[in-house]
C-alpha cells in the first residue's frame, strides 16, 4: 500500500468546533434541535404571532389547522402556537439561568473544598450531605412552599437543589487537579490563593463545568416545568411550558393538543439538549479531535485491502516472528496518515532486535502493532502482515488473539506505574497472569508467582508478593511488569523503552535480567529504546527509525561502528561515549516531521547535511547492502567515508 493511498486527506487543516461537532451525528440532532428552539425563542417578538394573552372565548379550544391558529386555541380560546412559543422562551431562560446559579455556586464550594481540604473541605461537603439527604424534588418544593409560588422562586428552588451535583462533580475533579505539581510549584512562587484556582485549577476542571451544565439545563427545564405543573412556578397570565401541561390537564379527554403541544416541545427539547451535551462533552476532549469519539476497541482495527496484503509463505519458511510491510495509521482531523510505512523484519527463536530512533519514529507504534495493541479508533493497521510461525496475527478474531497475547507474545510497558493496578498487591497481580494462560488454581498460580518474583532478582520475595506498587521503587516495578510479561513462557517478547526511567545500576540489573529471559528460555526479543548503549549491550540486530520508516538495519555492531545512513550516523555523533568524557556532542538542528507533514522524498532530507535535489524526488527504497545490512538512502557511499 503506497504512502499517497493512505495518506488522502479529508479535509484542508484543522477542522474549527463546530464542524467537529455536526460530524458526530446524534450531537448534530441535538443542535439542531435546541438551535430551532432557541431561535423561536429569541426571535419570538419579531414572528407575526397572535398576543398570547388573548383570550377569545367563543374560539375556544379549537383543534389544530382549523383556520384559528396553526395549532389551535386553548380553553380560554388562546392562540396554542403563540404561547409554546413564549412559553418556551420563559421555560429556556428560567432553565439556563437556574443552571448557571448552580453551576457557580456548587463549582466554587467544589473547588475551595478541593483546595483547602481538611476543616474547609470537611466543613462544605458536610453541608452538601445535608443538601443531597432530601429527594432534590422534595428539597424543591421546600424552597418554594418557603419563598412562596412564582416563577423566579421556582428557578430558586432547583438551582439550590441542583448546588450537590455540580459541588460533588468539581470537588472530585479538583482534587485530582490540586494535587499535581504545577499546582505546588505556583504556591511555593507565592501566588495568592486566588489567583492559583483561578488560573491553575479552576481551567482545567472547566471542561467537566460545560459538560454537567450543558446535560444538566434540560433537566432544570423539567423540574421547573414540574413545579409550575402542580401551579408553584409561572402564574397566570404568564406561561412558560409546565404551566401549559397543567391547564391542559384539564381538557385531555376534549382536546388532547392543549397538553400534547408543550410535552412534545419539552420532550424535543430536553432530548436536544441532552444529545448536545454528550457532543460538547466530546468536543472539549482533544482524544476525540477526530469526531468519531467512543473508547477503544479491544484490539487494533486491520482495514487491509485484499489484493494488497503480502502473500502467506509456507509454515517451514517462515521465522518465528516475520513483520512484512507493517502500515499503522491515524485518523486525524486532516485525514489518514500514516505513522509506520513499510517495517519490515524477521527474528527466530532467541534471536533480538533493537529499535532506535528519536521520539515520535515510530518505535513505539512499531511494537503495539505487533499485539494489536494501538488504540483503535484513531489508529488501525491498513497493510502488511506480522505472522507468528506462519500464523498472521492480524488476520486473527479477537478470541484467537486472546490466546496469543500474553501466553505467545507478551509485553512490557515503558512506565510499570501506570500499568499496575495501585489497589492490587502485585503478587496477586503476578498470579492474575499465570492463571489467565496458565490455567491452574489459584494456590498454584500464586506459588508460580512466588517463583518469578525470585526469577526476575527482587529482594525478600514474600514482602514483595504482598507490596502494593507504590511501595515499590520503579526499578522493582518494572521488574514486576517483566515477570508478568514471562509468566506465561512466551516466544516473543515485546519491551518497550522499559529502562528510560531507571537509574545507571537498576539499568544494568534489568538489561541484565532480559538478556537471561532471552538466552535461557529461548524467546525472541523486540526492544524499542532511544539509546545506542542499551541496544548495543542487549541486541544482536539493530533497525533504526525516522519518520515511521526503517532507514537502516543491520547487525548492530556494525551499524554502530560504520552506520550507512546520516540519520545513524548524527544519533551516534551526539550520544556520549564511555570513557570520552571530551567528546563533543553534535546536535542533529530542527526535528522530525510530523505525521501529517511527512514530505515524498526522504523524511531526513530538511536535516540533512549531504542531501541533494534527488533525495526529495520520491520515495526512497530500503536498499540491501550485504552482510545482513540495509539502508534507505541514495548517498550511502558519503556516509561510509565519513560525510554526513
Amino acid at each position: 500500500m503506497t504512502a499517497t493511498a493512505i495518506e488522502a486527506p479529508r479535509s484542508q487543516g484543522r477542522a474549527g468546533a463546530l464542524s467537529r461537532l455536526v460530524r458526530q451525528p446524534l450531537a448534530a440532532v441535538g443542535l439542531g434541535i435546541v438551535g430551532m428552539f432557541v431561535a423561536a425563542a429569541v426571535l419570538a417578538p419579531l414572528l407575526p404571532l397572535a398576543d398570547p394573552d388573548l383570550a377569545e372565548p367563543a374560539r375556544r379550544l379549537m383543534p389544530p389547522l382549523s383556520g384559528h391558529g396553526l395549532l389551535g386555541t386553548d380553553q380560554l380560546g388562546r392562540d396554542v402556537l403563540a404561547r409554546v412559543v413564549w412559553g418556551l422562551r420563559v421555560s429556556l431562560a428560567v432553565g439556563a439561568l437556574a443552571t448557571l446559579a448552580a453551576a457557580f455556586v456548587g463549582s466554587a464550594i467544589g473547588l475551595l473544598a478541593a483546595f483547602y481540604g481538611r476543616f474547609v473541605d470537611g466543613a462544605l461537603m458536610r453541608l452538601v450531605d445535608v443538601l443531597m439527604a432530601f429527594p432534590y424534588l422534595l428539597l424543591a418544593l421546600g424552597v418554594v412552599a418557603t419563598l412562596g409560588p412564582g416563577l423566579m422562586n421556582a428557578a430558586i428552588a432547583i438551582a439550590i437543589a441542583n448546588v450537590p451535583f455540580f459541588a460533588r462533580a468539581v470537588r472530585g475533579s479538583a482534587l485530582v487537579v490540586v494535587g499535581r505539581d504545577y499546582v505546588e510549584a505556583a504556591r511555593m512562587a507565592g501566588l495568592s490563593d486566588l489567583r492559583i484556582l483561578l488560573a491553575e485549577v479552576l481551567p482545567n476542571v472547566l471542561p467537566l463545568i460545560v459538560v454537567t451544565a450543558a446535560t444538566t439545563i434540560g433537566w432544570m427545564i423539567l423540574e421547573t416545568a414540574g413545579l409550575s405543573f402542580l401551579g408553584l412556578g409561572a402564574q397566570p397570565p404568564q406561561a412558560d411550558l409546565g404551566s401549559m401541561l397543567g391547564d391542559g390537564r384539564k381538557t385531555l379527554a376534549v382536546a388532547p393538543h392543549v397538553a400534547a403541544v408543550p410535552g412534545v416541545v419539552t420532550f424535543l427539547l430536553v432530548v436536544g439538549l441532552n444529545l448536545l451535551g454528550d457532543g460538547l462533552r466530546d468536543l472539549l476532549d482533544p482524544r476525540m479531535a477526530d469526531g468519531r469519539g467512543g473508547a477503544p476497541a479491544a484490539a487494533t482495527a486491520v482495514e487491509r485491502p485484499a489484493d494488497r496484503c503480502p502473500s502467506t509463505a509456507t509454515q517451514d519458511a517462515d521465522p518465528l516472528l516475520a513483520v512484512e510491510a507493517l502500515t499503522t495509521a491515524f485518523d486525524l482531523p486532516s485525514g489518514r496518515h500514516a505513522a509506520v510505512r513499510e517495517v519490515s523484519f524477521a527474528l527466530e527463536p532467541g534471536g533480538s532486535l533493537g529499535i532506535v530512533g528519536e521520539s515520535g519514529s515510530g518505535k513505539s507504534v512499531t511494537a503495539l502493532s505487533l499485539a494489536r495493541l494501538v488504540a483503535s479508533p484513531p489508529g488501525a493497521i491498513v497493510g502488511g502482515r506480522a505472522a507468528l510461525r506462519g500464523e498472521d496475527i492480524f488476520a486473527l478474531s479477537f478470541e484467537d488473539l486472546r490466546a496469543v497475547r500474553g501466553a505467545r507474545i507478551a509485553y512490557v510497558f515503558q512506565d510499570p506505574s501506570t500499568t499496575l493496578n495501585p489497589v492490587m498487591a502485585v503478587g496477586r497481580q503476578i498470579a492474575e497472569a499465570v492463571a489467565a494462560h496458565g490455567g491452574v488454581a489459584a494456590k498454584a498460580a500464586e506459588a508460580r508467582a512466588r517463583e518469578l518474583i525470585v526469577e526476575v532478582e527482587l529482594p525478600d520475595p514474600e514482602r514483595i508478593f504482598s507490596a502494593y506498587p507504590h511501595e515499590l521503587s520503579g526499578g522493582q516495578r518494572q521488574r514486576v511488569g517483566v515477570a508478568m510479561a514471562v509468566a506465561a513462557d512466551p516466544e516473543v517478547l515485546i519491551a518497550d523503552e522499559p529502562t528510560t526511567a531507571l537509574d545507571a545500576t537498576t539499568q544494568a540489573t534489568a538489561l541484565r535480567l532480559f538478556k537471561k529471559l532471552r538466552t535461557e528460555r529461548g524467546a525472541a526479543l523486540v526492544f524499542v529504546s532511544h539509546d545506542f548503549s542499551v541496544i548495543e549491550a542487549l541486541c544482536e540486530r539493530v533497525a533504526v527509525m525516522y519518520a515511521g520508516e526503517i532507514v537502516e538495519e543491520g547487525p548492530t555492531r556494525e551499524v554502530l561502528q560504520s552506520p550507512r545512513h546520516p540519520y545513524s550516523a548524527r544519533l551516534l555523533a551526539c550520544a556520549p561515549k564511555l570513557g570520552k568524557p571530551d567528546r563533543a556532542l553534535e546536535a542533529i538542528e530542527g526535528g522530525p516531521p510530523p505525521i501529517d507533514g511527512r514530505p515524498q522524498g526522504c523524511s531526513f532530507a530538511p536535516r540533512c547535511r549531504i542531501g541533494v535535489a534527488d533525495c526529495a524526488a520520491g520515495p526512497i527504497a530500503l536498499s540491501d547492502l550485504g552482510g545482513g545490512r540495509k539502508a534507505r538512502c541514495i548517498r550511502v557511499l558519503e556516509v561510509a567515508d565519513g560525510r554526513y
